[in-house]
């Protein structure tokens, strides 16, 4: 019984640490930008420097950020690590380095470093159920079950879609439904997006839509949707590979290599300081139709660079949120293009955003599932419903077709992990 007490009380510490990071870190860079600048967003704040001060700025806190990183060391901390830990049990997640690797993020996002803020969150998740599980000296399967938790709380925290979260857990770390581990994952996640909603607000990340097919023909286009999202996010992710590979130079040496990777990304923020940050503010506007379609794609070309410069040279940050931006400008010009031989009104290039911002996520991550529910819960559009599902399942399947590994799997075979999933179940090394 007292084994059983410490494992509940393991669950709710976890989900509440998880949701109080998730409000210090978002909260801290809002206040900066408000204390400092008088504005609430990172892109406000670019917009109102001079270009030369654009440039400079993401350099400097790329800079301040790899010196954090040198001083703690190559200590990963990436979503690979938390499934080598909750699969594997095999990876020690330091609750101190990961701390120090969000500070390092922090330093980074707040300056306009092209990164999600969703990688720190997920990360610190995941290290506290490593921390409380060994605190509470319970069992090893229970501390990986913590982990899965605290990763699924994390996920919540930053985007506010606690189903999706559970699915993260579900469809990408753990990979196959584990009954002993889905009703803690839940109760952790209920509770981190309980108090994150409490401080932060309830409505959906991206507002409210009511988007909707003006006839079931309209599925072929958002098949056709899937197929163009899963080149453009496999593009995506090569165009980060090659800038690892690049980056992996031993004369550029920490914290040389961010500052260099943000000096380049700012270089571009100098010309559109729009992409500056995760990306969460020009999606906004993408989904809403407030820009013209040669803006949107020249901001896509522009965060794919940002991104690949800032998350390549070792800044740490999630790639998670600059995806969607990238999934939701394909689609908006997907729908574009449409609407030029199509009858007017035909086409609603909102609606072809969302879908494409749930088909790349697909496409990198192969997880439909999650895909297609986190897009439902941050836009709360159920006439979008259908266009989702197939517009995800056809770009995994062509993802896949492309490339076997999704961009985590990619990663654990960087370090000499290889598992897959299959009917029987799961197979690894």
């Amino acid at each position: 019984m007292k084994q059983h007490l410490k494992y509940g009380f393991g669950i709710l510490a976890v989900g509440l640490m998880a949701s109080v990071f998730a409000i210090l870190f978002r909260g801290t860079l809002s206040q900066l930008n408000q204390a400092v600048f008088g504005v609430k967003t990172v892109v406000e704040v670019l917009t109102s420097l001079t270009w030369w001060q654009r440039a400079l700025l993401p350099a400097i806190g790329a800079l301040l950020g790899g010196l954090v990183s040198r001083a703690i060391g190559p200590t990963g901390g990436g979503v690979g690590d938390v499934m080598e830990a909750v699969v594997l049990g095999k990876v020690n997640l330091s609750l101190r380095s990961t701390v120090l690797k969000s500070l390092a993020s922090w330093l980074a996002i707040a300056t306009g470093g092209s990164l999600g803020r969703e990688g720190p969150l997920i990360q610190f998740g995941g290290a506290a159920g490593k921390t409380v599980g060994q605190s509470l000296k319970l069992t090893q399967g229970q501390i990986r079950i913590l982990i899965a938790a605290g990763t699924a709380a994390g996920f919540a925290a930053a985007y506010n879609t606690p189903i999706a979260a559970v699915l993260f857990v579900v469809e990408v770390v753990i990979g196959v439904v584990v009954v002993e581990a889905i009703w803690p994952v839940l109760i952790a996640t209920v509770l981190a997006t309980a108090v994150t909603r409490f401080a932060i607000g309830p409505g959906p990340l991206y507002g409210e839509h009511t988007f909707s097919m003006t006839n079931n023909y309209e599925l072929f286009a958002y098949a056709a949707l899937g197929v163009v999202v899963a080149f453009g996010a496999q593009g995506f992710m090569r165009t980060l590979s090659l800038g690892e590979r690049l980056f992996k130079n031993p004369r550029l040496p920490m914290p040389w290599r961010p500052a260099l990777g943000g000096l380049l990304a700012g270089l571009v923020i100098a010309v559109m300081p729009e992409i500056a940050g995760n990306g969460f503010e020009p999606l906004s506007g993408v989904i809403s139709g407030h820009y013209a379609w040669g803006f949107v794609l020249f901001m896509l070309i522009g965060k794919v660079f940002a991104t690949t410069a800032s998350v390549s040279s070792g800044s740490p940050g999630g790639v998670f949120t600059p995806t969607l931006l990238v999934g939701g400008s394909l689609g908006f010009l997907f729908a574009t293009a449409l609407s030029m031989v199509l009858p007017a009104g035909t086409i609603t290039p909102g609606g072809y955003a969302l879908v494409g911002m749930a088909a790349a996520t697909a496409a990198t991550t192969h997880a439909p599932v999650l895909a297609c529910v986190m897009v439902f819960e941050l836009s709360g559009d159920y006439a979008i419903v259908l266009p989702l599902m197939i517009a995800t399942a056809i770009a995994t399947a062509v993802s896949r077709f492309l490339r076997e590994d999704s961009i985590y799997m990619a990663e654990l075979k960087e370090k000499g992990h290889d598992w897959e999933l299959t009917l029987e179940g799961r197979v690894h090394d």
